[in-house]
């Protein structure tokens, strides 16, 4: 019984872990482009190039 209500809250953690570091990326691939503001990357120059 316990496994069962045990699986959702790992998945849970899991999943929040992911999205903290896929930002973590996000953020350092963006350093090259332009800045981070607020959790969006705003880039610099054109956008078609």
């Amino acid at each position: 019984m316990f496994g069962l209500i045990r699986l959702p809250i790992l998945l849970l953690i899991a999943f929040i872990v992911g999205v903290f570091f896929e930002r973590g990326n996000q953020r350092e691939a963006c350093e090259g482009l332009g800045e981070w503001r607020n959790g969006i990357c705003l880039t610099t120059g054109a956008a078609n190039e």
